[in-house]
């Protein structure tokens, strides 16, 4: 029996195992290995980590957690949550072997959905980018378009003191990384640039807030108060698949995500030791 199963092997999952661990709760951290990192080649806007892969950094907190004795990690997948009572959740993971703990941090994050359009997979987090702070730096004085949304206008004004050039593209029908450039074909034009900002849509990349019935805000996250708690007693989420619901949606970075995993990890505690600190 752990004190807390975490779900999520990224920064919000280990950083939730983490700070259950210094309070020395039996924790148990379930790492998939898929992230939605995945496909960048290094982290930016990161304190002491600006350029790091994402594998290192993982690797690096992998190797803290190894100092405390009340953290297991297993690199394994969870395929489904179940409450058995008001005190205890069963997962059950890929090996068809079930765990039960107390509580559960769900640190599953979001899944970019790839558009229906030829080359975008390809180059998405190569030549084809979502966020401004994440990588335009790296694209200073290049020839970059965005992609024509609601939202367009905003990420032009955040560009321009960075790229040689920006210009808005109809809706993308094609993208081709090729050696002079990467060409980016709609409807109605085709230009040659260096790199593409758009934003996909994006949707849980678990199913378990389903399976557990949790409530969702309007963005299609997890509802959470300012303490990570879900709408389910016991269920705790942190990470971009879950925000407040004053948010129109979750902030998509790593030092957020580690952020909210500190938060529901100490909302856990809280939770925990409330009746013995009640009793006092």
């Amino acid at each position: 029996m752990y004190d807390a199963l975490v779900i999520g092997g990224g920064p919000a999952g280990l950083q939730a195992a983490l700070t259950l661990a210094r309070m020395h709760r039996p924790t148990l951290l379930l790492d998939s290995g898929t992230y939605r990192n995945g496909p960048a080649q290094g982290m930016h806007n990161v304190l002491t980590n600006d350029g790091r892969h994402p594998a290192e950094f993982r690797a690096v907190v992998r190797g803290e957690l190894a100092a405390y004795d009340d953290v297991e990690v297993r690199d394994i997948a969870a395929d489904s949550v179940e409450r058995l009572d008001d005190k205890t959740f069963a997962v059950g993971l890929a090996d068809d072997s079930v765990v039960i703990a107390r509580n559960l941090v769900l640190a599953t994050g979001l899944r970019d959905v790839m558009p229906d359009v030829p080359g975008f997979a390809e180059a998405w987090g190569r030549s084809v980018h979502m966020c401004p702070f994440c990588d335009a730096h790296e694209l200073s004085g290049r020839r970059l378009a965005v992609e024509e949304a609601e939202g367009a206008p905003h990420v032009v004004a955040m560009l321009s003191p960075i790229a040689a050039s920006v210009e808005v593209v109809p809706p993308v029908t094609s993208v081709e990384m090729t050696s002079e450039g990467l060409h980016v074909a709609s409807s109605s034009s085709r230009v040659v640039v260096d790199a593409l900002f758009t934003h996909p849509e994006f949707e849980q990349a678990a199913p378990f807030a389903s399976q557990l019935g949790l409530e969702l805000n309007e963005s299609g996250c997890v509802a959470i108060d300012s303490f990570g708690r879900t709408s389910m007693p016991g269920v705790y989420a942190a990470g971009d698949l879950a925000h407040v619901e004053d948010l129109p949606q979750p902030v998509m970075s790593v030092l957020a995500a580690a952020y909210a995993g500190q938060v529901a990890g100490s909302s856990v505690l809280s939770d925990l030791i409330a009746p013995v600190a009640q009793s006092a």
